[in-house]
């Protein structure tokens, strides 16, 4: 099991495949395989696939739990750095689709290629207090913040609490891109959303990165590269986006 220490941040990831990199970005209350379970086999084929768990979630570890897609952002340009990676194609899903963009717009010369699925232009807070540690006792949820607990207790040491503070804070402020850094990504971008995706659309996302390819999922959801969804349909649209680049 490999680990990256990275000044006091100790990333676990796990690596599959050779060739080009892409560097796997996972989503809120997630980590790193667990978000990316359907695309394993089929980029490890033709790529090295790089799957980290980010600051404050799975088995990474670090004195300090607070974190934010901006931090993680600048934590996952420091791990390429300490692979020796110069460059990497970057597929982010949900928070890891902002993380994806802060990288592209700060560290442009890290990023060959930038693919998002489920992203946004800005945050969308609406719900994210339910998930707040208080309302999910009050309400009956014992069955998620086990989930929660089990899956990233490594990286909050039993502060679970903590961590549902942190991303709930991310979920309701991320992203937040200034002009000048969304005019700054300049690498070929792939924005994918489902059509009933709550959290953004490909339309803001466009307008922002003009350039960009966008595919707009029909009766796709927030997960549309996920097993049982429309996975097969997506992993090829996005291998058939890296061969052209």
């Amino acid at each position: 099991m490999p680990y990256a220490d990275i000044n006091g941040l100790n990333i676990y990831y796990e690596e599959f495949g050779r060739g080009e990199t892409v560097l796997f970005l996972h989503s809120h209350f997630s980590r790193g395989l667990l978000a990316f379970a359907g695309q394993i086999l089929p980029f490890s084929g033709r790529y090295r696939c790089l799957f980290p768990d980010f600051r404050g979630h799975g088995r990474t570890t670090c004195e300090d739990l607070t974190w934010n897609s901006r931090m993680v952002a600048d934590d996952m340009a420091a791990f390429l750095d300490k692979l020796g990676i110069e460059k990497a194609h970057i597929i982010g899903y949900s928070c890891g689709a902002y993380v994806g963009c802060y990288m592209a717009a700060n560290y442009p010369d890290k990023v060959k290629s930038l693919v998002t699925i489920g992203g946004a232009a800005h945050a969308r807070p609406e719900g994210a207090e339910d998930f707040l540690p208080e309302n999910l006792i009050k309400n009956g949820h014992e069955d998620f913040i086990e989930d929660m607990k089990s899956r990233h207790f490594d990286a909050h040491r039993g502060d679970w609490q903590t961590y549902l503070k942190n991303t709930v804070k991310d979920w309701q402020t991320q992203p937040n891109l200034t002009d000048a850094e969304w005019q700054n990504i300049k690498c070929p971008c792939f924005f994918i959303n489902g059509e009933n995706d709550p959290f953004g659309t490909v339309e803001e996302l466009q307008e922002k990165v003009p350039s960009a390819k966008v595919y707009k999922v029909m009766g796709g959801g927030h997960r549309p590269h996920f097993v049982g969804e429309q996975i097969d349909d997506i992993n090829k649209r996005i291998l058939d986006f890296l061969l052209e680049i």
